[in-house]
């Protein structure tokens, strides 16, 4: 009996316990992820990178802006400096675009002349009438110099011999230019003929025999004097 006890007993002692036995002898195997789990890691990984990428473009362009300031300015139309005019001196190269239209003529300065070109015609001539218009302003100035404001008038006493204006079929206009003190000169052939107002039919003539006729030449509302001649 005393035996069998020591057996056993030496027996519990010597034999390994069931946890070393496995902790000692045999390696314990890890489970390797799955193929849904390297995919994860995978795309967090990508995800990263990108935000990285992102991050240093948004940089990169800050730092840009910062030293490009403002953009670029569009192109205008401006003079070079061999162009730009000195005060007191236009451009050659543009008219001025303030300069005043020549004024219209003031006809109280305005000096209407009559005159003919001999003082006494035989029965055979025909009296040239010449008017001429001066300009008595003191700067240059426009008239109207046309038909339709000229008329040549011959009288004889209070008898109206003749009007350039009785048959006229139609005046025109003639606007000119007169420098200060200048003049402009309109010449008028009279046929010795007399005339009514209308262009009325008159068969009688000027009488002749050193008979004495004045010419007076009218511009719109200014006449001229008298100038006097004769024919024979």
């Amino acid at each position: 009996m005393a035996t069998n006890g020591k057996q056993q007993s030496t027996a519990r002692s010597t034999a390994p316990a069931k946890g070393a036995a496995r902790g000692s002898s045999t390696p314990v195997k890890r489970r390797r992820p799955s193929p849904a789990v390297y995919r994860r890691r995978r795309q967090v990984v990508f995800g990263g990178l990108v935000l990285v990428i992102v991050l240093v473009v948004v940089g990169v362009l800050a730092v840009t802006g910062m030293f490009a300031g403002t953009p670029e300015p569009q192109a205008v139309d401006t003079p070079q400096p061999s162009q730009v005019p000195t005060q007191g001196s236009p451009p050659s190269s543009t008219p001025s675009a303030s300069a005043s239209p020549t004024p219209v003529c003031d006809f109280n300065l305005m000096t209407v002349a009559a005159k003919t070109d001999k003082p006494a015609y035989g029965a055979d001539e025909k009296p040239l009438l010449t008017m001429t218009i001066t300009n008595g302003n003191a700067a240059p100035c426009e008239v109207n110099v046309g038909t339709s404001q000229m008329e040549y008038v011959v009288m004889s006493g209070s008898d109206r011999i003749f009007s350039s204006k009785d048959c006229q079929t139609g005046g025109v206009d003639l606007v000119k230019t007169i420098q200060p003190g200048k003049s402009e000169t309109a010449n008028f052939p009279w046929q010795r003929n007399r005339s009514l107002e209308g262009c009325g039919v008159i068969n009688a003539k000027p009488g002749a025999g050193g008979a004495y006729y004045t010419f007076e030449a009218r511009l719109g509302n200014k006449a001229s004097p008298k100038a006097v001649f004769q024919l024979n």
